[in-house]
């Protein structure tokens, strides 16, 4: 029996797979899925685009921050977390302190296919998400590139397959 780390974060922006992945991934390793999103949203009582509009990113990030602070104290877990609790270090901090970080890479474009048709994502709702998919992904890549334990690109695979993957190198890791 392989010791797999207790706690196991997926980062990753909007669209990566970070909350399909990782159902499948607690689901095989034994261990709870949490998605940091939905969390947030069951403890406010409303949607995250609500928050955004009352609070703004800054007041959102807020929240974000509390929530992951609490769930990353937590054991057995794989939490996937929202795209941009990674931009507070406090976050990035508590994440490296308590698990083992995933970051599910896709490029921009792949990420606006999969994310065009929702409209519960404050940050696309713009004139032209493509390009703010790509500004994100700018900023964002190389922060998640710092604190990730390995990469795993998310492009050609299927779902199963990732998941093959990631418990391999999960499996090397240990």
């Amino acid at each position: 029996m392989n010791a797999y780390p207790d706690n196991i974060f997926l980062v990753g922006l909007m669209g990566a797979g970070k909350s399909t992945v990782g159902r499948i991934l607690a689901k095989r390793l034994g261990k709870l899925f949490i998605d940091s999103d939905h969390e947030i949203e069951k403890r406010c009582g409303v949607k995250i685009p609500i928050i955004f509009e009352m609070e703004g990113e800054d007041g959102f990030r807020k929240r974000e921050s509390a929530v992951i602070s609490d769930l990353a104290s937590r054991t057995n877990i794989v939490l996937a977390t929202g795209g941009g609790s990674v931009l507070l270090e406090e976050n990035r901090d508590c994440l490296k302190a308590h698990g083992f970080i995933i970051y599910l890479r896709a490029n921009p474009h792949e990420l606006w296919l999969r994310t065009r048709h929702d409209k519960g994502r404050p940050l696309l709702n713009t004139a032209d998400p493509q390009m703010k998919l790509k500004e994100l992904f700018d900023v964002r890549d190389p922060i998640y590139q710092s604190i990730a334990n390995v990469v795993i690109e998310t492009g050609k695979p299927n779902v199963n397959q990732l998941t093959n993957h990631l418990v391999m190198q999960l499996e090397l890791s240990s």
